[in-house]
């Protein structure tokens, strides 16, 4: 068997394949990705000795600008460069995440006939997702709710799977880790701050405005973003940043105590693995299509979560909501606990295999 994937965009659309191909990987199944020539895919595949195909890729935009005229061509263009790579691979099977850069991928692999499976992770399709549904066999899910969004196709929940350095993650080595870059103590609790794979600059400069009463109780470290260190912060007592963590992300998160996050599916399902109380940023209705929104409000109701809307957010409010979470953190690990999670990787690769066998 052949598998090629593709999704890319942001690291949530591509961290969940790199979990799948070591799977396959692991059984010597051939692997190969297709993706976007600008997009962050391009650097995390190459980690993971795997063939990477670039392609032109536009933008699926909801609102207006001059690019709208220009990216029909560029994603025409995708369709024919990912056809040739198809042509010239001849896959078994197509697993896409989604992002812009996948339609083109999947509608080309449905003219050659190979069958396609797609995974949603929100709790309403994205955009590209519903394109590309029409032509896919199977749809992952990580939310039940979501199959009412694809009445008229197959669809299973599975979860979002996880790589295996989350897996196998452990919380004294993130510890150890973190101390080889500032002398973290032992006992005082860690505050995990993400914004993404691309960073969040109003969430950045949130937690530096509360950078004194968040740094007097928690060991904070932050993630900002590439570009995002402030360099007249970097001898703060109790702060840490660093633009992306790769390798020793899980066993970050495995250390820490308390996690700042935007709301975006697949890190939420990884919160959710470890059983972290959060405290959710999600991205602003005017800044996305409220998929984020939606996310978080469905964590808060099930109390894995509290929620502040960006805009709500003043000087002393980060810290102060951080504060709520901490004090209720005992019975947000207790709802946590209860929580039944899939084998995700083993029903999704189930989903391959079937889709390829059937081909």
């Amino acid at each position: 068997m052949k598998i090629v994937f593709t999704g890319g965009g942001t690291a949530g659309h591509v961290t969940p394949n790199l979990a799948i191909i070591e799977s396959f990987q692991r059984d010597g199944v051939e692997c190969f990705y297709i993706g976007s020539n600008a997009g962050i895919e391009s650097t995390l595949v190459e980690r993971h000795n795997l063939d990477f195909y670039g392609i032109a890729s536009g933008k699926l935009r909801r609102y207006f600008d001059w690019q709208n005229f220009i990216d029909p061509v560029k994603i025409l263009f995708g369709f024919f460069q990912a056809l040739w790579i198809l042509l010239w691979r001849r896959p078994d099977v197509l697993f896409s995440k989604g992002g812009f850069v996948a339609v083109p991928v999947v509608i080309a692999a449905r003219s050659l006939r190979i069958p396609v499976v797609i995974h949603e992770s929100d709790l309403t399709p994205g955009l590209a997702n519903r394109l590309s549904a029409p032509f896919c066999r199977m749809i992952c899910l990580n939310f039940e709710e979501t199959a009412a969004h694809f009445s008229q196709r197959s669809t299973r929940v599975t979860g979002t799977p996880l790589r295996a350095g989350l897996v196998q993650a452990d919380g004294e080595r993130g510890r150890q880790w973190l101390k080889e870059f500032k002398a973290f103590g032992e006992t005082q609790p860690i505050l995990l701050v993400v914004g993404g794979s691309l960073g969040a600059q109003t969430v950045n400069q949130l937690v530096r405005a509360d950078l004194v009463r968040l740094t007097e109780r928690f060991q904070v470290v932050h993630v900002v973003g590439v570009g995002g260190v402030d360099p007249q912060l970097l001898e703060t007592p109790n702060y840490l940043q660093f633009e992306y963590l790769d390798a020793p992300y899980g066993d970050v998160v495995a250390a820490s105590d308390v996690v700042i996050s935007r709301a975006g599916a697949n890190a939420l399902f990884e919160f959710l693995w470890f059983k972290k109380p959060q405290l959710l940023i999600p991205l602003p209705g005017a800044a996305s299509r409220g998929d984020q929104l939606e996310n978080a409000a469905l964590f808060e109701q099930k109390g894995y979560a509290q929620v502040c809307q960006e805009q709500d957010l003043g000087p002393g409010d980060l810290a102060r909501a951080v504060d709520s979470v901490w004090t209720v953190r005992f019975d947000m690990i207790r709802q946590l606990g209860s929580i039944s999670q899939p084998d995700s990787l083993s029903l999704i690769r189930q989903a391959i295999e079937e889709a390829a066998a059937a081909s």
